[in-house]
C-alpha cells in the first residue's frame, strides 16, 4: 500500500510539474523591432528571429552546418533523382528539382500549404516591383510545375552548385494575399496581411503564431493549434524589445526579462563584464559564426568612390587594438565577408594592418593634401567631411564609433555621427541607401554562402526596382559580377576554392567596405531553460523553439 501512495504522489506531482511547465510564459529580451513581418521584404535579423518561431523554410543548414529538410519531406538529389539535368528552353544546361511539402503542413487557419502557395510566391519573387529582397531565387526559376496539391518541381536556368538549397524561398499564404498582389503590386510591400493584419492565424504554420504585437515595444507568440511537429513546452512567449542594451542588462537582472536572445542580444563586450559580476545565476554561451561586423560605404559619395580614400581609411584604423581591448580577442578583425569558419576562406588575402602614416600619404595623393585646424581640404576647399550611421542605443557599435571617429580625426578627416532607431535605419536608410557616407551594422550568412544581393552590380537598390535587392554601397565591378556567376555554377568543389579565392581578392583590394570584425554572438540563459542550441550561422535558434523547455 505504501509503495502504492508513493507511486499515486510521484504521478500527480509529475503532472503538476507538467502543468506548470506547459503553462509558463518565457519572457526574450531583444534590441530590435521588425521594420515589417513580411518574410521577403527587408532583410532585418529581428524579423528572422520572430519568424523563424512561426514558420519553417523548405530547407536550411542545421546547427552541425549540414542542409536538410524542414518544410519538405525528402532533401532533393542528383542521386536519389529528385533532381534532374535538363535543358533549357533556350538551349543551355538547366536542372528540375522536386519537392514535397509535408503532408500535415497547414496555415494556422486551418488552410493547407500547397503548390498553390508556392506559385503565388514565385509570382511575388519575380515581380519587379515588388521589392523583394532576394529576388534572384525567383528569377532563376523559369518555371514550376505542379505535380500534385503538395509536390512541385522548380526548375533553374542554370545548374547551380547550391541546387536543393531554397532556404530563402519563404511561403507567401494565397489564400491571405494573393488577392492584395493582383489588386497592385508596386504596393503590395506597404498592404500585405502581415503588416496590416499581423495576428492574423493564416500567416503562420511553425510551432508558434503571433497573438499580440505592440510596434516598437513586443510581439507575443502563443502554440500554433496547426503545427503538425513537436509540441512546443511554453504556452506563451513575450519577445520584449529594448533597444539599449545596457536597460537589457538591468531588466534581465531584475527579473523583467528571462532570457536576453543571443542572435539579437547584449554585445560581446557586455556579456564578458556581466559574467565576471552575475555568471553563476545564468546560463552564458558564446558561439562564433558566420556574422560580420562592417561598414557599408556610399559609393556614389564622390569622396568615397576614391579607391585611395577607402585604402587611407582602413589603414588609419587600428581593428587589432579594437578586437584585443574592446572584445579580449574574442571578436577577430575581418578581413573580408569570409569567416575563417568557413571551408572557402583564404588565409592569404590581403590584410590591412594598422598605418596611419601609409593613410596619410594616399590621402595627399587623392588631393586632400591641405590641414586647417585639424581637418584635411581639398584643392577646391572642400572639407573633408563623412556622416557615420548605425543603430542608436546598441553601446558596442556607439563605442567603436567612437574610436573610428577618434582615429580618423587624428587623420584630419572630420567624422560626424548620426543613429537611428533600428527599424528605420534598416526600414528606410540603408535599404533605400540615404546614408550619406558610412552605414555600420552586420551580415549574417549561411555556410559558403554567395553574397550575389549584395555585391553584384543587378542587385542595386533603386527607386525604379521600389528599392530591391541588398547591394547597398551601390558596388559595380564586372569582374565580380562575372565571378559570382561562375562560383554559382562550378560544381567542382576544387575549381570552386580557387574562384573563391579570387572572390577574396578583389573584395581586399576594390574595399566596397571596409571590414571591421567577425561577431560570436553571447546566449545569456536562466539555468532552467533547456534546448536552446545557438548555429554560429543564419538558421537562428528559434527555428529549433519547439525543443525549448523548462528543465
Amino acid at each position: 500500500m505504501n509503495n502504492f501512495r508513493t507511486l499515486l504522489l510521484s504521478l500527480i506531482l509529475a503532472l503538476v510539474s507538467n502543468g506548470a511547465q506547459a503553462n509558463i510564459t518565457l519572457t526574450i529580451g531583444m534590441t530590435q523591432f521588425p521594420s515589417t513581418f513580411h518574410p521577403n521584404i527587408d532583410s532585418m535579423l529581428a524579423k528572422t528571429y520572430i519568424l523563424s518561431a512561426t514558420r519553417r523554410p523548405f530547407t536550411v543548414h542545421d546547427p552541425n552546418w549540414k542542409l536538410i529538410c524542414m518544410l519538405c519531406t525528402q532533401l532533393p538529389t542528383i542521386e536519389n533523382g529528385l533532381a534532374v539535368l535538363e535543358q533549357t528552353p533556350d538551349g543551355k544546361k538547366g536542372i528540375a528539382v522536386t519537392y514535397t511539402i509535408h503532408p500535415k503542413a497547414r496555415w494556422g487557419d486551418g488552410t493547407p500549404v500547397t503548390s498553390r502557395d508556392v506559385i503565388f510566391t514565385w509570382q511575388v519573387g519575380r515581380h519587379p516591383k515588388t521589392g523583394v529582397s532576394g529576388f534572384e531565387l525567383y528569377r532563376r526559376i523559369y518555371k514550376i510545375d505542379v505535380v500534385k496539391d503538395k509536390t512541385f518541381t522548380l526548375h533553374f536556368d542554370k545548374v547551380f552548385f547550391d541546387y536543393n538549397s531554397i532556404g530563402g524561398f519563404e511561403l507567401i499564404p494565397a489564400h491571405l494575399d494573393k488577392n492584395i498582389f493582383e489588386a497592385n503590386p508596386v504596393e503590395y510591400k506597404y498592404r500585405t496581411t502581415f503588416d496590416i493584419d499581423t495576428t492574423n492565424k493564416g500567416l503562420y504554420f511553425g510551432p508558434y503564431r503571433i497573438s499580440k504585437v505592440k510596434s516598437g515595444s513586443y510581439v507575443v507568440l502563443v502554440p500554433n493549434e496547426t503545427w503538425w511537429g513537436k509540441k512546443p513546452n511554453f504556452k506563451r512567449i513575450v519577445l520584449k524589445v529594448i533597444s539599449n542594451t545596457a536597460a537589457l542588462e538591468a531588466n534581465l537582472l531584475s527579473g523583467g526579462v528571462d532570457m536576453i536572445s543571443g542572435d539579437l542580444g547584449i554585445t560581446i563586450d557586455q556579456a564578458l563584464a556581466f559574467e565576471k559580476r552575475h555568471g553563476k545565476k545564468f546560463n552564458i554561451v558564446y558561439k562564433s559564426g558566420l556574422i560580420y561586423e562592417h561598414l557599408d560605404l556610399n559609393l556614389d559619395n564622390p569622396i568615397l568612390k576614391d579607391k585611395r580614400v577607402r585604402r587611407a581609411l582602413i589603414l588609419a584604423i587600428d581593428r587589432e587594438a579594437i578586437s584585443n581591448n574592446l572584445f579580449e580577442g574574442k571578436q577577430p578583425v575581418a578581413h573580408t565577408n569570409i569567416n575563417p569558419l568557413d571551408w572557402i576562406h583564404w588565409e592569404g588575402v590581403h590584410k590591412y594592418k594598422y598605418q596611419p602614416g601609409k593613410a596619410a600619404m594616399l590621402l595627399d595623393s587623392a588631393g586632400w593634401s591641405t590641414k586647417k585646424n585639424g581637418v584635411r581640404f581639398n584643392v577646391a576647399g572642400k572639407r573633408l567631411i563623412l556622416e557615420m550611421m548605425t543603430t542608436a542605443g546598441n553601446r558596442t557599435r556607439e563605442l567603436v564609433e567612437q574610436v573610428l571617429q577618434s582615429q580618423w580625426k587624428k587623420l584630419g578627416i572630420d567624422v560626424r555621427i548620426r543613429n537611428e532607431p533600428a527599424r528605420v535605419f534598416f526600414g528606410q536608410t540603408v535599404t533605400q541607401r540615404k546614408f550619406e557616407a558610412f552605414a555600420m551594422f552586420a551580415w549574417i550568412s549561411a555556410p559558403e554562402s554567395v553574397p550575389r544581393s549584395i555585391l553584384h552590380s543587378k542587385h542595386i537598390p533603386t527607386k525604379t526596382n521600389n528599392w530591391a535587392g541588398q547591394n547597398y554601397t551601390g558596388f559595380s565591378n564586372p569582374e565580380m559580377d562575372k565571378l559570382i556567376e561562375e562560383i554559382e555554377v562550378e560544381l567542382n568543389r576544387e575549381k570552386r576554392s580557387n574562384l573563391w579565392r579570387r572572390f577574396q581578392e578583389i573584395y581586399a583590394t576594390e574595399l566596397p567596405v571596409i571590414p571591421l570584425y567577425f561577431r560570436a554572438n553571447a546566449y545569456i540563459m536562466p539555468h532552467w531553460l533547456t534546448g536552446v542550441t545557438p548555429t554560429g550561422h543564419m538558421g537562428t535558434t528559434t527555428l529549433w523553439i519547439e525543443n525549448w523547455a523548462n528543465r
